[in-house]
């Protein structure tokens, strides 16, 4: 009788090391994999041939991360890689191609495909999704610095597969503010592009540095002299055009935004369809139209104070 409570600890212990490799399968999955849950995205061609054939060739490891298991529900044609909870790369195919994909967008050629990266603009984030823009269906690569091991990009080891997909170029989004109707002309727009730096800083010490675009490259998508415009890696281009002809979507009583002395309209409508702000600077000699993204909106205190000093007021 002795020997009972000695059984029962041992019949205790044998369930609860059984107890503790079960919850350990169930988050690592088979042969360690670890689980990955993955919610469902906008994506009409996930369910095709072409994504389920993607998803089975992509490698077993990717950045030194073991392919992970998708957690149900599986949304289809995805795949993930991951080696702790921090650490993960995910590839998603047959998603939508992003608004960032304008006729200005700065794309990287790897692995024989043309990718646009898009950075997430939250402050101290290196996460960054790669779009396929001539391979169909669209495939997004998406990792940060730390999955990748500072990686030069996130799409190495998927290029074998993702380069069996058609190769099909997609057709981007008007470059920003170039198709808007031209208005009053004025001398003071030539004062006020001649005054825009070379580089705008956006965010800080944990922000982006954009640089000026060429006139050669601002040519070959459409611009006039009237615009100006610049990129930085990842993010969508801020541009400026001088003498265009005053938003449609005005009208009396709509709400503004005062800096110093010139009212600014977000024109809202104008901007459906995109991740960039569309605004109208009031007030002066001439109609001013920049597009700004969302993370780069206090550069209007800059312009704001440029358009002072350069154009005019009516």
């Amino acid at each position: 009788m002795k020997k009972t409570p000695i059984i029962i600890a041992l019949v205790l212990s044998i369930v609860l090391v059984l107890g503790v490799l079960v919850a350990a399968r169930a988050l690592l999955g088979p042969a360690g994999q670890r689980q990955v849950s993955m919610s469902a995205l906008p994506a009409p061609e996930a369910e095709s041939a072409a994504c389920s054939a993607l998803v089975e060739a992509l490698p077993d490891k990717a950045f030194g991360h073991t392919r992970a298991v998708i957690a149900e529900p599986q949304p289809a044609g995805v795949a993930a890689w991951s080696s702790s909870d921090i650490e993960q790369v995910t590839v998603r195919c047959g998603v939508d191609m992003p608004f960032q994909f304008t006729e200005l967008a700065d794309t990287v050629e790897a692995g024989g495909t043309t990718w646009l990266p898009v950075a997430d603009m939250t402050p101290g984030s290196t996460l960054q999704t790669w779009y396929s823009v001539d391979r169909f269906p669209v495939v997004a690569v998406t990792a940060d610095n730390l999955s990748t091991d500072n990686a030069e990009n996130p799409v190495d080891p998927f290029s074998d597969a993702v380069a069996q997909l058609e190769q099909r170029a997609a057709t981007p989004y008007p470059a920003p503010l170039r198709d808007l109707p031209a208005g009053i002309q004025s001398d003071s727009c030539q004062a006020l592009t001649d005054a825009l730096p070379q580089t705008l800083e956006v965010g800080g010490e944990d922000g982006a540095t954009y640089t000026l675009i060429d006139e050669t490259r601002m040519a070959e998508v459409g611009y006039g002299a009237d615009a100006i415009a610049w990129e930085a890696p990842g993010l969508e281009a801020i541009v400026i055009r001088c003498g265009v002809a005053p938003s449609a979507n005005y009208a009396a009583g709509a709400m503004l935004q005062q800096i110093n002395t010139i009212p600014w309209f977000e024109d809202t409508i104008l901007a459906s369809g995109t991740t960039a702000s569309t605004w109208y600077a009031l007030g002066r000699e001439t109609d001013i139209a920049v597009s700004l993204p969302q993370a780069a909106a206090n550069l209007l205190i800059t312009i704001s104070g440029i358009i002072e000093e350069t154009v005019p007021a009516s």
